[in-house]
């Protein structure tokens, strides 16, 4: 059985490449800074081109990261990332195409919800881990405690301008064993390739 996205870390790095910035490259350097850092997972969104190139090179290039493809909005980003290897796909919401579509890839998914009524339409379509998208401007951690509140059987990856200071928080609650957070990877170092800077972030994210 495939390794769930929301067992791996604490935090899911949640990577959108600069535009400016050779996909391959970067992708794969972060890839291996995160690994140094004690991350074995990364989530690169499909917001900018190159990033589909990308997750193919860090499938390649980086075997010991699980890699995923987050953004993913419609049946033709989510055919593409499967294509490259995606070893795990979210979404930031789901449509009822897309849910239907989600139910039957082979390949662990984190459907986006942003109300209970939404969490509970995915709960009755048969999935228990969900993410929660946008975390911080929805609410914070007191929304997140509210919505989870009638529903203890699903467990939630909580996304949206989540901060290393704000993540323990979250991870307080006992159905929310992950945050996904861009932090650990600001695009300023990823330009600079500074990938010491970020192995250094993913040491404090991953407790080492």
């Amino acid at each position: 059985m495939s390794t769930s996205p929301l067992d791996v870390s604490p935090v899911i790095p949640v990577v959108q490449l600069p535009p400016d910035c050779d996909p391959v490259l970067a992708g794969v350097g972060i890839a291996r800074a995160l690994v140094a850092g004690g991350i074995l997972i990364i989530e690169v969104t499909l917001r900018t081109d190159g990033a589909i190139d990308a997750i193919c090179a860090i499938r390649e290039q980086v075997p010991e990261i699980l890699v995923g493809a987050g953004s993913v909005l419609d049946l033709a980003g989510l055919g593409a990332a499967l294509a490259a290897g995606a070893q795990f796909v979210v979404t930031p919401g789901t449509s009822q195409t897309l849910r239907t579509a989600l139910g039957e890839v082979g390949v662990p998914v984190l459907p986006g919800a942003g109300s209970v009524s939404e969490v509970l339409e995915l709960r009755d379509a048969g999935f228990t881990e969900i993410k929660v998208f946008p975390a911080e401007p929805l609410g914070g951690p007191a929304f997140l405690k509210a919505l989870l509140a009638p529903v203890r059987d699903v467990r939630v990856c909580p996304t949206g301008g989540i901060t290393q200071a704000s993540a323990p928080a979250y991870l307080s609650m006992g159905n929310v064993p992950c945050v996904g957070g861009s932090w650990l990877t600001p695009p300023d170092l990823v330009r600079a390739a500074d990938w010491p800077a970020i192995t250094a972030l993913a040491r404090v994210a991953s407790g080492r």
